[in-house]
């Protein structure tokens, strides 16, 4: 995620962040059963799917502080 979209990610409510973890998640698993069936060209956008999950999540995580 570029420095913007991170920054609007911190203001968003919780339920919100919460779900775009869930559709991300889902996302990614789409991404492995194609990776597992030789459909994927670009490998690269699993790993940064895995980034924006951890990036949304430490937000979550860090929110009810």
């Amino acid at each position: 995620m570029k420095k913007k979209e991170l920054q609007q990610l911190s203001k968003k409510p919780v339920a919100e962040l919460q779900k775009k973890v869930q559709e991300s998640r889902n996302k990614l698993w789409q991404l492995r059963v194609d990776l597992a069936a030789g459909k994927v060209k670009n490998i690269k956008q699993i790993r940064s799917l895995r980034q924006d999950i951890s990036q949304m999540l430490t937000f979550i995580n860090n929110h009810g502080e």
